[in-house]
């Protein structure tokens, strides 16, 4: 089991035989906080307890997971972050500097619509106030009338037509 060749611990002090033991022994209070590491409590083979320097087993490491293979999404989405992150902070950098005329834009627009609006409620009324003031202050005063007869015989045929004036 054990490789280590076991050796026994006799301390130097009248303690080690059992017989010659007081009967009340003061032992130091020692706090878990005040151990050095590398420190712990032993038994030795006599039964005394006591600290000794202890060499630390290493912990067994689980074997490590076959690496597999980085799927291409995952390659394309860590491609890509930092690029969008990139053309973000480029595009709001640009506004920032662009603000200023962006507002004037805003607000040329914002005129551009009022004018359209005004032109196109204006436009009809003008056209309107026009033909009242031509119609009714010169000429004969009755309106022509123009007719169109068309007439064709079968699917294809040539078609025939009169206008008549009057």
């Amino acid at each position: 089991m054990h490789s280590e060749t076991p050796y026994e611990i006799t301390p130097t002090t009248p303690y080690s035989d059992p017989h010659h033991r007081p009967t009340t022994v003061q032992l130091p209070v020692i706090l878990p906080s005040e151990i050095p590491p590398g420190v712990d409590w032993v038994t030795l083979p006599n039964g005394v307890r006591t600290l000794a320097y202890t060499q630390s087993t290493p912990t067994p490491t689980a074997p490590a997971a076959a690496s597999q293979p980085i799927p291409a999404w995952a390659k394309t989405t860590a491609l890509l972050a930092p690029t969008v992150g990139g053309g973000i902070a480029a595009a709001g950098i640009g506004l920032s500097y662009a603000a200023p005329g962006l507002i004037a834009m805003s607000q040329a627009l914002w005129s551009a619509a009022a004018l359209v609006v005004a032109a196109v409620i204006a436009v009809p009324v003008l056209l309107r106030t026009a033909r009242r003031t031509t119609g009714s202050g010169g000429g004969s005063g009755s309106a022509t009338h123009i007719t169109q007869n068309i007439t064709a015989t079968g699917l294809f045929g040539r078609a025939n037509g009169t206008i008549n004036h009057h």
